[in-house]
């Protein structure tokens, strides 16, 4: 997908994901939207990066990178959301394009995709990310209301872990 479509996957899960963490239409719905927009948007875009230094698709668009954002919450306390903006990135780039992304870069440079997707001029391209886009809400309403709620503060849940253990 191109930028249009990731910052428009980033914008719909932010609204979508402010009604699953906070439903209702209230201030506390609105305000969990605004503090979840901008993290989601910018770890959207953030993969992209690589198109200006490495190999696109493949430096920033892998695994490890992703576990970098997954832990960052969990060892400095901030940052919680960023991770959804770049996974669902990478989601949007392995099911709705045609490429691609080398999921296991540096060890490996072979691209994995699924013969679902459009290229990035498609004029089908805003379609196949709204329906990405849907599938990835349902997926985090799953998470969320069936394993673990989503707007937890994953620094104070370590933090938390940690004094049971004594640590």
């Amino acid at each position: 997908m191109n930028k249009r479509g990731h910052v428009l996957n980033a914008l719909l899960l932010a609204l979508g994901l402010g009604f699953v963490i906070e439903p209702g239409l209230d201030m506390a719905t609105a305000r969990t939207t605004a503090q979840i927009t901008v993290p989601i948007v910018l770890g959207a875009l953030f993969p992209d990066v690589d198109t200006a230094f490495g190999r696109h698709r493949k430096t920033l668009h892998s695994l490890p990178v992703l576990a970098v954002f997954v832990a960052y919450p969990i060892v400095f306390g901030n940052l919680q959301y960023v991770w959804i903006g770049v996974l669902t990135h990478y989601l949007l780039d392995v099911v709705g394009s045609r490429r691609g992304i080398a999921l296991f870069h540096p060890l490996s440079d072979t691209e994995y995709g699924l013969p679902s997707g459009v290229t990035t001029s498609s004029k089908y391209a805003d379609l196949v990310t709204v329906v990405i886009t849907a599938l990835e809400l349902a997926a985090f309403w799953a998470l969320h209301t069936y394993v673990v709620t989503l707007d937890l503060d994953l620094s104070a849940a370590v933090s938390e872990a940690a004094a049971g253990l004594g640590v």
